[in-house]
């Protein structure tokens, strides 16, 4: 299967993760939480999923808030897309100088395939802790 990757822009936020989220039943992050660099991998003209990159003031780089189409059925094609979207986002950290990567993961099967593509569970966290100020 050959995907395409391209960077997020500008309306895909409210054009396609929006309504991504709301499918999974998740709350959507606010925009502005989110960082510049995010990847969006598509199947043709559909896309599959996405995710973010943070980048910090040190070694680490966080590759999160990743998200797939909840209407793209096709399982197997579904898995390989978010191996390469995580893989991507892991390749950019690394091209910029990161020596870690982070994520924080509740879905199993994302956590099986960050585990596929050499991530090594750190500890089970509990609460998720934000707050706005």
């Amino acid at each position: 299967m050959v995907f395409d990757i391209r960077l997020l822009n500008d309306t895909d936020y409210e054009d396609i993760l929006t309504g991504w989220w709301k499918d999974w039943r998740w709350t959507a992050p606010p925009k502005d939480f989110l960082p510049n660099v995010g990847i969006i991998v598509y199947d043709g003209d559909t896309p599959v999923c996405a995710g973010y990159i943070y980048t910090t003031n040190s070694k680490v780089t966080w590759v999160d808030w990743i998200v797939s189409n909840f209407n793209y059925k096709n399982k197997e094609n579904r898995k390989q897309a978010l191996a390469l979207l995580v893989n991507t986002l892991t390749n950019i950290a690394k091209d910029s100088g990161s020596k870690y990567c982070y994520a924080l993961i509740k879905n199993k099967s994302l956590i099986n395939t960050y585990k596929e593509l050499g991530y090594t569970e750190g500890d089970l966290y509990t609460s998720e802790m934000i707050k706005v100020l």
